[in-house]
């Protein structure tokens, strides 16, 4: 074999370009004073741009579009948009010929080619034209890898691919709070920035919850004609701004009683983000499952179930409670009251309350009266386990304003 010898071109040529949504055309007003050296010149010229947007053409932003100038910058999310297109450059009919198109991932290879088939033949002059997309979903380096054989008149078959690499960006920056009330019900805040360069409209702002909760979105206010955002008309996201949503999750009716006694980490849900840029070209990210560290009750809960706002100064009020058994042992309770300054308990101290069993609830209605007036606190409840004698206290459960019968009833 001679080496000396070249290497056959090939009688094929692939072209890719990305499939992008044209742009405004931009363009730097010059313009300068009437009194200066130029006078008008600079201002007619600008009027008489076709590119400018009449009678306000110092704006930067005209009303034309461009086609891409570059590959541009793609983020997680969005649709990735790619024209193939095989050329027969030469003055010979082409056999079999065969194109592929795969991903390259850091951490998986896909296949993008609408077809794996075959054609048969390509003329002189003709070509083969394919459009791929593809949803991306990780971050960092992406290679485009296009693949075309083909067959010559002579039988001789041919092989040859290029590489196309590019960056995928992250648009949104996810950050989330849980905030536990004592009604079992769960308050997550999700703080959402743009971290783009660009302006997006936030079509959607959504929680799937997981199984054991139903979700109530606090984005929205109630007015006469309906629900209003609280981001307004336009909810545009400009970048690098944060906007914070809020949602409620309460336990589902068949969870409800076992909330309570729930320990460790628990799934909530999941965040699903929808928005639209350029002209626009729609992303979507979902975020993993939302998980929360469930707070630690000890080995008895007590909560209130109700209780009044406003009460009379030394008259008797009720209010409920609900003990849950979080340990893992049946507990036989026995209930204390114990005055404070302020409070008075109304009934029998040191009652009996039974055997609880584990996870296991039990509601108390219980009578007490206020010798003061204001805020006050709700204080003095004692619970003792008989079998380990081990007794836990609940001060502070909840406040309640106190005032003069003849002021609440003017």
């Amino acid at each position: 074999m001679d080496v000396n010898q070249p290497k056959q071109e090939h009688l094929l040529a692939l072209k890719v370009m990305r499939l992008t949504k044209p742009t405004l055309f931009t363009n730097i007003p010059v313009t300068c004073e009437e009194r200066d050296l130029p006078g008008n010149l600079f201002n007619q010229l600008m009027k008489d741009d076709p590119s400018t947007v009449k009678g306000a053409e110092t704006l930067m932003l005209g009303e034309m579009l461009t086609l891409p100038q570059n590959f541009g910058n793609i983020f997680l999310g969005e649709t990735f948009s790619s024209y193939i297109s095989v050329h027969n450059d030469s003055s010979q009919v082409v056999k079999d010929i065969l194109v592929k198109a795969d991903l390259q991932t850091s951490s998986q290879r896909l296949n993008l080619s609408a077809s794996s088939a075959a054609v048969a033949e390509l003329k002189p002059d003709c070509c083969i034209d394919d459009v791929i997309h593809h949803e991306v979903k990780e971050i960092g380096t992406h290679i485009l890898v296009c693949a075309v054989s083909y067959t010559t008149q002579t039988g001789e078959k041919m092989y040859f691919r290029k590489f196309f690499k590019f960056q995928v960006l992250k648009p949104l920056d996810v950050k989330t709070k849980f905030y536990n009330a004592e009604t079992d019900e769960v308050f997550l805040e999700a703080q959402i920035q743009n971290i783009t360069t660009s302006p997006m409209f936030m079509e959607k702002v959504s929680l799937e919850p997981s199984m054991m909760y139903n979700v109530a979105e606090l984005n929205t206010v109630d007015t006469a004609g309906g629900s209003e955002s609280t981001f307004g008309a336009r909810t545009y996201l400009q970048p690098m701004d944060t906007r914070q949503y809020l949602y409620c999750l309460k336990p589902k009716q068949e969870f409800a009683e076992k909330a309570g006694v729930i320990k460790g980490v628990t799934v909530i849900g999941k965040l699903d983000i929808v928005w639209k840029t350029n002209l626009g070209e729609r992303g979507r990210l979902q975020t993993s499952q939302l998980q929360r560290m469930a707070p630690g009750y000890g080995d008895v809960r007590l909560s209130l179930e109700t209780i009044p706002d406003t009460v009379n100064l030394e008259e008797p009020f009720d209010i409920t409670c609900k003990i849950t058994n979080c340990s893992e042992r049946t507990m036989d309770l026995v209930l204390e009251m114990c005055n404070t300054n302020s409070i008075h308990w109304c009934g029998v101290s040191g009652r009996q309350l039974g055997k609880l069993h584990p996870s296991s609830s039990l509601h108390l209605a219980l009578t007490l009266l206020s010798s003061v007036q204001g805020l006050q606190s709700v204080s003095g409840l004692r619970l003792t386990d008989t079998f380990l004698k081990r007794t836990y206290e609940y001060d502070d459960i909840a406040q309640v304003c106190v005032v003069s019968s003849e002021i609440k009833q003017s």
